[in-house]
């Protein structure tokens, strides 16, 4: 049986030392290709639409054009072929991580992330999967849920959409529950959960649970502290 292509990676950060330190991990891993490396968002966007990538590793803090804007380029509604972008980010100076999910991204790491953490979320965003771990997610949450919602224009059609069960789901996927601990609190198997989230990315045209999340919080399904 032939082995499967490696999964292509473009690593974009402004930083010398971070972008080396990035490449030296992946490239360490047989089933990964950095295929190129940039220092802002215009050479990614450049990058990525010559080396097609499957995963962009990307900052968002950086001159030129930055990391949300990149994304949205790269992986926003209008964008054909679109890489996954796996954001990394700064939780004490970052403010604008909602702001890269809504544009396309498909998850999100904290700069301290360690090696193998970094390894296991490019596996996980290019198999598919959104990463967005439960734990940060509550302090997203908490620090802008409210500066989403003053967005909401979705919330009665989104509703309206959803079985009763179906909102309970994502309510307490917007929590920041996993699938596991959903299945806990509704006493129903994990793969009941599974095809719950299914039936409601596919209802609400969401590409994964990410957008979920994001969605749930902008139309004020859950508010800081559930």
């Amino acid at each position: 049986m032939p082995e499967p292509d490696p999964t292509r990676i473009l690593v974009c950060d402004d930083q010398p030392l971070v972008r080396a330190g990035y490449r030296t991990i992946l490239s360490a891993q047989p089933d990964f290709d950095v295929v190129g490396v940039a220092e802002d968002g215009v050479e990614a966007v450049r990058l990525a639409l010559e080396q097609r990538p499957d995963v962009v590793l990307m900052d968002i803090r950086m001159p030129r054009l930055d990391g949300i804007q990149a994304t949205r380029q790269l992986a926003g509604p209008e964008s054909v072929h679109a890489p996954k972008v796996l954001v990394v980010t700064t939780f004490n100076l970052d403010q604008y991580v909602f702001e890269a999910l809504r544009a396309g991204a498909s998850g999100f790491l904290l700069k301290d992330t360690p090696p193998p953490d970094l390894i296991a979320a490019v596996r996980t965003v290019a198999a598919g999967n959104a990463l967005l771990a439960p734990e940060v997610t509550r302090r997203l949450i908490g620090r802008f849920g409210e500066r989403i919602r003053q967005h909401d224009t979705q919330r009665e059609e989104t509703l309206a959409a959803l079985t009763d069960r179906e909102r309970e789901v994502l309510h307490l996927l917007a929590a920041g529950m996993s699938n596991a601990e959903i299945a806990d609190a509704l006493f129903i198997g994990t793969e009941t959960v599974k095809t719950y989230v299914s039936r409601i990315l596919a209802k609400l045209h969401l590409r994964d649970r990410v957008q979920a999340v994001v969605l749930a919080h902008r139309i004020g399904l859950t508010v800081p502290g559930d």
